[in-house]
């Protein structure tokens, strides 16, 4: 068999085999997440512990069209994911923990791939921990560190040329409070993002719309939002204000886009 990529830590390699290693991802059996055409997410165990599975096969080429026509980039692999948490990992973001990957084939319509990864160990997100936030408010100092870390992290992911593009509170889960690095969210579901050396400022508007659109029903204050803009600009308010005024627009039109679109 002739591999593009494989990689099997160490530690796994007893329980998932290199030899037809697709054949063996593709019949793994587990809690079902996500079943399409052309993606399976499932929740597995090996050895007692739990780990996500997501293969991918074959994009048929009318999906491709599909997505093009809709100025969309079609999903085409797992490589996506694979490179965007290992360059989260790099950055100190927390991200769930790669255990295995592999990618054969050139052409969409024929590439065969996937990535395993460790369960995180919850499944509570940012959302879940948010849904009562208009009626029964957490404490200050709470919301500021999550608001806080929230932003620290969409600015240096963007920072250094990662889009999400499906930037919603959904997809932090609330991993508890880690006392060597002070962290509490983890981002998951990369299999959409991209890594660009240049990220154009697009997709960085689209993300951070889509994070204010998921956001819109918390019952945050116009304070919360110039805590998000300060943290997120890293330097003063007025001077975030008054030199990015166009992004932050072009932001809020993308949320109010996204809200009409969903009501």
């Amino acid at each position: 068999m002739s591999l593009d990529e494989l990689f099997i830590r160490e530690d796994m390699r007893e329980f998932i085999p290199r030899e037809e290693v697709f054949t063996f991802i593709a019949s793994l059996e587990g809690e079902e997440f996500r079943a399409l055409e052309s993606r399976r997410t499932i929740a597995t165990e090996f050895a007692g512990k739990r780990y996500f599975v997501k293969y991918h096969r074959g994009i048929p080429s009318a999906e491709i069209f599909k997505n093009l026509m809709q100025l969309r980039l079609p999903i085409v692999s797992a490589r996506n994911e694979w490179r965007a948490i290992k360059r989260l990992h790099e950055l100190g973001i927390l991200a769930p923990r790669i255990v295995a990957y592999g990618k054969r084939g050139l052409l969409p319509q024929t590439c065969e791939s996937f990535i395993v990864t460790e369960d995180v160990g919850t499944q509570l997100n940012l959302e879940d921990l948010t849904r009562d936030w208009g009626t029964n408010p957490p404490p200050f100092a709470e919301k500021l560190a999550l608001l806080k870390e929230l932003a620290g992290i969409s600015q240096l992911m963007h920072r250094h040329g990662i889009c999400h593009r499906d930037f919603y509170i959904c997809h932090f889960l609330i991993s508890g409070h880690q006392a060597s690095t002070g962290k509490k969210l983890t981002l998951i579901d990369l299999h959409r993002a991209l890594v660009k050396k240049n990220l154009a400022i697009r997709w960085v508007i689209k993300d951070v719309g889509s994070l204010y659109f998921s956001a819109l029903d918390l019952g945050l204050t116009k304070r919360d939002l110039l805590r998000f803009i300060r943290f997120y600009s890293g330097g003063s308010l007025r001077t975030a204000l008054k030199e990015k005024r166009g992004f932050w627009d072009d932001v809020l039109s993308r949320a109010m886009k996204l809200k009409s679109r969903h009501s």
